[in-house]
C-alpha cells in the first residue's frame, strides 16, 4: 500500500469524524472505492486540456454534426 492509500482504520477516522459512523464490516469496501477514486482523479489531474474551452463556453446545437455517429445513431433506432 503506497503512503497516499487510505486505509480501513483511517477510513472510519474520517468518517466519524464526518458524524457518518461506519460498520466495520463496510470500512474495506469504503477504503478500497476512496483508493479507486483518488486514483481517477490523479489520472485526470494529469490530462493536458490545452485549449479546451470550459463547460460554459459550449452552446447546444452548435455543434457540426459527424456522418459516422448520425448513421450509427439512424442504425440503433
Amino acid at each position: 500500500m503506497s503512503a497516499a492509500e487510505l486505509a480501513p482504520s483511517e477510513a472510519a477516522r474520517w468518517a466519524d469524524r464526518a458524524g457518518l459512523p461506519l460498520p466495520a464490516d463496510r470500512l474495506a469496501a469504503v477504503a478500497a472505492t476512496a483508493n479507486h477514486i483518488q486514483s481517477v482523479v490523479a489520472i485526470l489531474r494529469e490530462l493536458d486540456f490545452g485549449d479546451t474551452p470550459p463547460a460554459a463556453a459550449y452552446r447546444a446545437g452548435e455543434e457540426k454534426n459527424d456522418a459516422a455517429v448520425w448513421t450509427l445513431h439512424r442504425r440503433s433506432r
